[in-house]
Formats: structure tokens, sequence, C-alpha cells
């Protein structure tokens, strides 16, 4: 509850906008020219909202989690590799139902409109590139904080309850984005928390999360005949 509330109020574009910016249009009138405000302001806004989620989702966890739980390891947090190559195939076919539903909701103009959330990514494959690297960043930030670590806290306790304690928040960060969407991320939720609380890995989930997303960024800027056609901007 701390973490999603600190979050909302210092991790997204209101408080970047009040206290961030001011200090990069500071340092850029100081004559560090590379920061350039006027061309990578937005993003440099985006910047802070993974910053923000990378501090609140991964390091606020660590810290946390060593300092309560210090006979477990931190890898029972979402982070072991045994066993990932033997259920990969259930996180593809899970990646199947994803793909056959977005051939429909890619159809509806809220989706075109509203993906990728840099609006400047059309502007070259440099800034595309840029951002869909910290897209896929917090989407690593995200799944273990969600699928790792409130799992790994609360499986002793609540058992396969914690699954539907996690997909509440979890659904509740997606309310903004297209409806569809949200309601979407509530059988998301409840699925990747199934194969994680089965499996005790993040990574898998990870690679669907992302090669959603990746794909989602890159058919609504070819819907809106937007894709790049140079490297640099």
């Amino acid at each position: 509850a701390v973490t999603l509330t600190l979050y909302e109020y210092y991790g997204g574009r209101a408080f970047y906008t009040a206290a961030i910016d001011p200090l990069l249009k500071a340092g850029e009138q100081a004559g560090i020219g590379w920061i350039n405000t006027k061309k990578y302001g937005d993003l440099y806004g985006f910047c802070w909202w993974v910053a923000a989620r990378v501090l609140g989702y991964v390091i606020a966890p660590l810290v946390v989690w060593r300092i309560f739980f210090k006979e477990d390891s931190i890898l029972d947090m979402g982070l072991r590799g045994r066993g990932f190559l033997s259920h990969l195939w259930i996180y593809g076919a899970a990646l199947g139902a994803v793909l056959v539903a977005m051939f429909f909701v890619a159809r509806a103009g809220d989706f075109v409109e509203y993906y990728p959330f840099y609006k400047g990514a059309s502007r070259s494959w440099f800034d595309l590139l840029a951002w869909e690297s910290i897209y896929f960043l917090q989407f690593f930030a995200l799944e273990f904080y969600f699928r790792g670590f409130m799992l790994a806290a609360l499986r002793d306790k609540m058992g396969s309850a914690a699954i539907f304690a996690m997909a509440v928040p979890y659904c509740m960060i997606h309310y903004g984005k297209p409806y569809l969407e949200a309601h979407g991320a509530i059988i998301a939720g409840v699925v990747l928390g199934s194969l994680s609380m089965r499996t005790k890995s993040i990574y898998a989930g990870f690679l669907v999360h992302i090669t959603v997303a990746g794909l989602m960024d890159t058919i609504a800027l070819h819907a809106r005949h937007a894709l790049p056609t140079k490297f640099w901007p």
C-alpha cells in the first residue's frame, strides 16, 4: 500500500513536471547542452516514470526482504531459472491466446490512439528503441513486484489466495488504460500469478509481457502510418 501510494503521487507526470523538469532545464541553462529538454523532454518524463517503478518495485522490496526475510534467499522472489524451459510451452500457449485477443482489440480506435505512451516514438528509430528499452525495464520491475515479491512473501500464509490478493492492485494500476485492457489485467494477473506460483519464476511472464507490449506499440504505429523512417531525430 505504501509503495503504490508513493508511486501514485511521486512517480508520475505531475511530480516530474513540478520537481524534475525544472532541474533539467536549470542544468541546460548552466551549459549542459546535451540535455536538450525541448527535444527529449517527454522521453525524460518517461525515464522518471520507469526509475520510480524500479525504485518502488525492485529496490524497496529487496531492502524489505533482507530486513524481514533474512532466512530466505532473494532468488525466492521469482528469480530462480530452474524449470524455466520445461514450463515455457505454457507461456507460449498464453501468448498465443493474448495475440488472438490483440487482433480484435487492435481495431479499436482508443487502442490505436493510446499506444505507444511516448508519442515521440514515431519521430525516429532512436526514439522508438530508447522508449521500448525503458518500457521493457519497467515490465521487469512490474513482474518482480507482483509475481515475485508479493507472491513469495504471502505464499506461506495465504497459499493460492495470494494470487487473488495480488491480482486486485495489479488490476487497479491499469486504470486509465483502455477498458478492455484493464479487464484483461484481471485475467492476466490470475494466470501469470498462477504460473509464477507454480514455477517460482517471473522470467517467462516477463517475456510474454514485453512481447505483447512491443507488438501493441508497433501495431498502433503501423495503423496510424507513423512508424519511423529515419534513425536519428
